[in-house]
């Protein structure tokens, strides 16, 4: 098992180097250190010397991929892309281009975004989990196809309807709970009512379809019928060997989720106005930060691969057989 999560690691070195690499290249494509400097400073009546000094400041006053006047492996080394790439392989993001210490934002901001991503998995999943074993409890009657046709009308709208809708009818309308914002300690609960409850509604469709489908397939196979020629009643026969046995396809989809929990929502953090690293992204791709747009992506990244190393190993605590090595 050890040796197996050592030579994973390994594998997600040359993956993370590939991905900031591409996302070095277009951004970098789409905007030269000088268009970045412009941009901070102002567009209008920037000196060249004002834009010499602002790359200067953040090390952008280098070649970008290939220093042809140095000597040797400097060639390589003392360039933006190397000098700004290392570094986040220790996990040190640097400064952002406006100034400010991006671990520490990172570390302040991650609360929001967990705040609203464990209660949407958690309730989700279980509404999800329910719904699904319902209608497949009821299969081939008019419960089961009326249930598929409400999930497929929840999948096929738009998750901006759910937010725009549910800060509508909830916040404006009913005054329940505030339309954006954020607070800190017991106070921040209010503002997080609506995002987590549309969270949870808007995957309902989605995900009692794809639970569904896991375990109808289950329930055609021998060992349940086997249960039942047992005499094990329908509800038994679902709820303890049917839902069981769905388990190892089941994890596959919540354990890889698991670390970019961390990441946050991009679209929710942004239209309810919650601090979190979504909206930090959103924010850093308008502004043109750079440092900021690859420290995330990098970071982004590096939880996936974890996420797709812990679903193999809870493979083995759900199914014996599944061995690593």
């Amino acid at each position: 098992m050890l040796n197996y999560i050592i030579r994973r690691m390994f594998y997600a070195i040359p993956i993370l180097i590939g991905v900031n690499l591409i996302t070095f290249t277009l951004f970098f494509v789409v905007n030269t250190p000088d268009d970045m400097a412009r941009m901070h400073l102002g567009m209008k009546r920037v000196t060249p010397e004002a834009i010499e000094k602002w790359k200067a400041d953040r090390g952008y006053d280098k070649p970008v991929a290939f220093n042809s006047e140095a000597q040797g492996f400097a060639k390589l080394t003392d360039t933006i892309f190397f000098e700004n790439s290392v570094k986040l392989f220790v996990f040190e993001f640097g400064r952002s281009d406006a100034g400010r210490d991006i671990g520490f934002d990172i570390s302040q901001r991650m609360w929001p975004s967990l705040a609203i991503a464990v209660p949407v998995l958690i309730l989700g999943l279980l509404a999800n989990i329910t719904f699904a074993l319902l209608v497949a409890f009821f299969r081939a009657t008019y419960i089961d196809f009326w249930g598929v046709v409400v999930c497929v009308v929840l999948m096929s709208i738009s998750g901006m309807f759910y937010i725009i809708g549910g800060q509508f009818l909830v916040g404006k309308l009913l005054h329940l709970v505030p339309i954006s914002g954020y607070d800190t300690g017991f106070d921040a609960i209010k503002f997080l009512i609506l995002p987590v409850l549309i969270g949870v509604i808007g995957g309902i469709g989605s995900g009692t379809r794809w639970y569904r489908t896991l375990f109808l397939e289950e329930i055609g196979k021998d060992y349940v019928r086997t249960a039942r020629a047992k005499g094990l009643s329908e509800s038994l026969v679902l709820f303890k060997h049917v839902l069981k046995n769905a388990m190892i396809p089941i994890l596959t989809g919540v354990v890889v989720v698991l670390p970019l929990l961390f990441m946050g929502s991009l679209i929710t953090e942004s239209f309810f106005g919650i601090p979190g690293l979504g909206s930090y992204t959103i924010d850093a791709i308008n502004s043109q930060d750079f440092a900021i747009v690859r420290s995330m992506v990098f970071l982004g990244s590096f939880l996936y691969i974890v996420g797709l190393i812990l679903t193999d190993i809870s493979y083995t605590l759900v199914d014996p057989r599944i061995r690593l090595s």
